[in-house]
């Protein structure tokens, strides 16, 4: 099985792509770097079983529902809603809602900057389904929506204080532990560009994440919430140990 994961920016000089090989017992890092164009995506994609991107994959159905009514001059809101309740509303997803509720805070892609990496998020799906690859925004197709320090803190590993140049040591204790937690992973000498770079360090947690998911081992949508989330876009979360991410027996998806 070959997962890939990738940490998106507006930019190529600030995204990660990160690909893993898996076998029966061990994973290999097989490539990692930065200044990644969405052609580079879309190209690890197609060949990965999984695929994880650390970007919302969709806006809040609420919020389209608002932005579209304010077009046409038609908006009408419940008189009982308080102004902070309808902008909370409108600015996150439901998939977001319930990874708050875990403990963990995502960004709002309706206000927040990174709607402007949705953008490009956006163009790269429409990309890899033209290139035939099954796009489910709820993590049911090749792309999962993931949430690198999220995966972190539920692998019981250091999952703040670790972005920006002034944070390397932090980066260096964790990427200490996470070879201490899985020594079956081979990071390929990839190690110091981790350690200098959080962009690479969250491309490698996204890929692994991917496996996770590959394996059905994170928290998909609850039913009454799945058709939702192939509009807005679903935040996999990790439900079990770092460690069982590699088999002992046959690994049966492999490509």
């Amino acid at each position: 099985m070959i997962t890939a994961g990738g940490d998106l920016a507006t930019q190529p000089a600030k995204t990660g792509l990160a690909v893993i090989e898996w076998r029966p017992d061990e994973a290999r890092l097989t490539r990692l770097q930065l200044d990644v164009t969405d052609r580079d995506i879309v190209g690890a994609a197609l060949t990965a079983q999984k695929v994880g991107i650390d970007c919302p994959l969709g806006w809040p159905d609420d919020f389209i529902a608002f932005i579209t009514a304010h077009a046409g001059g038609r908006v009408e809101l419940p008189t009982a809603e308080s102004g902070d309740e309808l902008r909370r509303r409108l600015a996150y997803r439901q998939t977001d809602r319930v990874v708050r509720q875990a403990g963990y805070s995502p960004l709002s892609v309706a206000a927040d900057r990174i709607g402007l990496t949705a953008i490009r998020v956006a163009i790269i799906l429409e990309d890899l389904a033209a290139a035939g690859a099954p796009v489910d925004r709820s993590g049911a197709g090749v792309v999962a929506e993931v949430y690198p320090a999220a995966s972190l803190g539920r692998w019981g590993l250091a999952h703040r204080q670790y972005k920006r140049e002034s944070n390397r040591a932090a980066r260096e204790a964790l990427v200490a532990a996470v070879r201490e937690q899985v020594p079956w992973l081979d990071l390929g000498g990839h190690g110091p560009l981790c350690e200098d770079s959080d962009d690479a360090l969250d491309a490698v947690v996204a890929a692994l994440t991917a496996r996770a998911a590959a394996l059905g081992r994170c928290d998909s949508p609850p039913e009454h919430d799945t058709e939702r989330a192939r509009r807005e876009g679903w935040i996999l979360l990790p439900n079990g140990p770092l460690s069982t991410l590699v088999l002992d027996d046959s690994d049966g998806g492999s490509r």
